[in-house]
C-alpha cells in the first residue's frame, strides 16, 4: 500500500488496539510504568548475613511497598560469584535482577580461563552502596597504623602473611605491596570465616576484608583496622583513616554493590528501578542500619555505576598487568 493512501477503518482500529496493547510501541514512559508487573527476585552472590544480604533485604522491602509486587531475595552463594550469575543470566526476565559487589566480577576473566558468562551481559542499574573494605590485622601485632605495618614488614621480608577477600581485593594488595617494594606472603583461604579466625590469633598478620566480617573481632578487641580503602571514611569507624589519608593511594578503593538487569532491559526502566533505589535509600532508619553492616549508603544512576565500574576494570588490569594477568599466588 503506498503512504498516500489511507487505511481502511478496520484496518485503523487493528493498528491502534495493537499499539494500545504493545508496551514497546506505546512508548518509554508506558514501559516504565508497567514495569514490574509481577514479582521481583534478587539474586545475590552473596550469602544470608552479609552486608550486602541485609542491604538487599531491607531495600527489597521498601521497594516490594513501592513497587505493589513481592520482591523476593534469593542467595547464591558460591563458584566465585558465578552460581548467582549464571542463574540471573539464564532466566532471561527483566523482573529477575542481579545484586551484587562489584570485585564479585571484574577479576574473573584473570581467574578463570573460559567464564560461562558475558562480562558485557551484566547491564548496569543502579549503584546501591559502597562496602567499607578494611585493612586489618591482630591487635597482639603491636601496629598501629599502614606506615607502622611497613616498617614491619620492612623489618622482616617474606615473614608477614597475607589474605583478601575476593580476587579482585587480591590485585589490589598486591598492587599495594608492588607499589612499596614490601614482600609478604599470600595465604589463600576459601572460607573469610576461617581467615577472621587465623587474624585474630596471629596466624596471619594482614587480612583486607569487608569491615562486617572482622567487625565482631575489632570490638572484641582481637583486631585493629588500620585503613579503610574507601575514597571516604566509614561511618562505623569514623576515627580509622582511608589508605590516601594514610599515605597510601596503590590500596584505595569502594566496593561498589549495585544491582544490575540482563540484556535488553529498557533504558526507561532502569531509570525507574535506579529513580526508585535512591527515593528507598533517603529513608534514615535504612541508612543507619546499613552504617551498621559496614556500608556506605551511596545511590547513583546507571550511567554513574557503570562509570565506577569501568574504573576499577581499568585498575584491576593495570595491576594484573604487573603479574602476567594471572592470579596473584
Amino acid at each position: 500500500m503506498s503512504s498516500t493512501v489511507k487505511p481502511s477503518w478496520a484496518l485503523s482500529s487493528l493498528i491502534a488496539a495493537f499499539l494500545a496493547l504493545s508496551p514497546i510501541e506505546s512508548g518509554p514512559s508506558a514501559a516504565a510504568d508497567a514495569w514490574p508487573s509481577r514479582p521481583v527476585r534478587f539474586i545475590i552472590t552473596l550469602g544470608p548475613g552479609s552486608g550486602v544480604d541485609i542491604g538487599a533485604r531491607l531495600l527489597a522491602d521498601k521497594l516490594s511497598g513501592r513497587w505493589g509486587q513481592p520482591v523476593v531475595v534469593e542467595n547464591r552463594p558460591g563458584g566465585d560469584g558465578m552460581l548467582a550469575i549464571t542463574s540471573f543470566l539464564s532466566a532471561h526476565d527483566d523482573h529477575v535482577l542481579l545484586v551484587s559487589p562489584v570485585s564479585s566480577f571484574t577479576a574473573h576473566p584473570y581467574f578463570h580461563d573460559k567464564l560461562p558468562y558475558d562480562p558485557k551481559d551484566l547491564i548496569p542499574i543502579a549503584r546501591i552502596s559502597k562496602t567499607v573494605v578494611a585493612v586489618s590485622v591482630p591487635a597482639a601485632l603491636n601496629v598501629n597504623s599502614l606506615k607502622e605495618l611497613e616498617a614491619l614488614a620492612r623489618a622482616k621480608p617474606g615473614q608477614l602473611n597475607w589474605t583478601t577477600a575476593t580476587g579482585f581485593t587480591d590485585f589490589v594488595f598486591a598492587g599495594y605491596l608492588n607499589a612499596v617494594g614490601l614482600k609478604m606472603a599470600k595465604v589463600p583461604y576459601k572460607n573469610p570465616a576461617g581467615a577472621v579466625t587465623d587474624l585474630a590469633s596471629g596466624v596471619i598478620q594482614v587480612y583486607m576484608p569487608a569491615y562486617a566480617i572482622v567487625r565482631p573481632q575489632v570490638e572484641a578487641g582481637t583486631v585493629k583496622v588500620l585503613a579503610v580503602t574507601n575514597h571516604e571514611r566509614a561511618p562505623a569507624i569514623p576515627n580509622v583513616p582511608t589508605a590516601t589519608e594514610a599515605g597510601y593511594p596503590s590500596l584505595e578503593f569502594d566496593g561498589l554493590v549495585g544491582l544490575f538487569g540482563p540484556p535488553g532491559i529498557g533504558d526507561d526502566v532502569r531509570k525507574k528501578i535506579a529513580d526508585d533505589i535512591r527515593t528507598a535509600a533517603s529513608d534514615p532508619e535504612l541508612v543507619k542500619r546499613l552504617s551498621a553492616t559496614g556500608q556506605i549508603v551511596s545511590p547513583g544512576n546507571s550511567s554513574e555505576f557503570a562509570t565506577s565500574i569501568a574504573q576499577q576494570r581499568e585498575q584491576v588490569a593495570a595491576v594484573a598487568k604487573l603479574f602476567g594477568n594471572k592470579p596473584i599466588q
